[in-house]
């Protein structure tokens, strides 16, 4: 079960690209992508801890910045020949806004959207 936070709108967030949310669990990196799907992993890259949300978004993967790993948005699974996976969160679009679920969280708040 999830606590459901609302986290802004999908507009805020650009086409094939990011936003960063922090939690009291760490930073998650919020990706839309050309067909505006909307995936959430932890915004850590399970191979060398770069930033996901200054990554490149393509299709349903993201590409990390420091060694191009490239991860599945859907799970967090990074993609062969690579093992690892980035811890991945469930995400809602209702009227337009966007609503993260997180396990125990009691607050959080939103930073101004990542670099592309």
């Amino acid at each position: 079960m999830y606590d459901w936070h609302e986290i802004g709108a999908l507009n805020d967030i650009p086409l094939l690209g990011s936003r960063v949310v922090q939690t009291p669990h760490g930073d998650v990196a919020v990706f839309r992508t050309a067909d505006d799907r909307v995936f959430a992993l932890r915004d850590r890259c399970p191979h060398k801890g770069g930033p996901l949300s200054q990554g490149i978004v393509h299709g349903h993967r993201i590409t990390c910045p420091l060694h191009n790993w490239v991860l599945e948005l859907e799970s967090g699974q990074a993609v062969a020949p690579d093992v690892g996976c980035a811890t991945h969160y469930p995400v809602r679009l209702e009227n337009g806004r966007l609503w993260l679920g997180l396990n125990n969280v009691v607050s959080l708040s939103t930073a101004t959207p990542a670099a592309a």
